[in-house]
């Protein structure tokens, strides 16, 4: 087991460590920045200018047509195509080359994240089960499998597959279960307070958040941990 967390229940104010979740988007993949985020980024420096909100919904539109209808093998290229020309239609642009060169790009640091996250789950697999919890549109195992990171994960939560996504605690419980460890032992690791933090905190979890440069708010507890990069978890666990 590992060293103590703060526990989010304000009762006993310490749980030793037996497992470790993850969120994928944003956090396995990226420190602390949204699939959203990034591809707007991305959009930007490809030259197409639109106001964050007309670009947000165009975002959904193309994430939400995704969910529950990609084939289950589908790896992180064909799945960050599919939703790149999405977005372009959504956005009211045709040609498929540019959003095709953007999805590259985005799967270019998707897979630098994913390398450099590796390391550090096979340094924690050695001594903690470890899990993804993530809201995807189910092929989340295809995808893990095309960064090199499945090999680390006992369980693999899938929203799309199981029916439930965060923070409706059913779909940690889902992760629980399979590993057979408490909820008070489990660190859940994410970038979102709304999804991951909150749904952690709801069964008494404990959480930490890996806050990207440019995002906003405070940690939902007092005594949770804030993270820069993944890698910090391995000072903290």
């Amino acid at each position: 087991m590992s060293e103590v967390f703060p526990r989010p229940d304000g009762g006993e104010r310490h749980a030793r460590l037996t497992g470790v979740l993850f969120d994928f988007g944003g956090t396995l993949d990226a420190d602390g920045i949204a699939w959203k985020e990034r591809f707007f980024a991305l959009v930007s420096a490809d030259g197409i200018e639109v106001p964050s909100a007309e670009f947000d919904a165009a975002f959904y539109r193309a994430d939400d047509a995704l969910l529950g209808v990609v084939p289950t093998t589908l790896d992180l290229e064909a799945t960050s195509r599919r939703l790149c020309r999405g977005l372009y239609a959504a956005l009211g642009r045709t040609d498929r080359r540019r959003a095709d060169r953007v999805a590259a790009r985005f799967c270019a640091d998707s897979r630098a994240a994913a390398q450099r996250n590796a390391a550090l789950l096979g340094v924690l697999g050695r001594r903690l089960r470890l899990g993804v919890v993530s809201n995807f549109y189910g092929n989340l195992e295809a995808v893990c499998a095309d960064l090199g990171l499945l090999q680390h994960f006992d369980v693999v939560i899938d929203s799309s597959r199981v029916g439930v996504e965060k923070p409706d605690r059913r779909i940690f419980l889902a992760a629980l279960e399979t590993l057979q460890i408490p909820a008070a032992d489990t660190l859940f690791v994410g970038d979102s307070l709304a999804r991951d933090m909150v749904g952690a905190r709801a069964l008494g979890m404990p959480h930490a958040w890996l806050r990207g440069a440019s995002a906003r708010g405070v940690p939902c507890c007092v005594d949770d941990p804030v993270l820069s990069q993944l890698g910090d978890l391995g000072n903290l666990v």
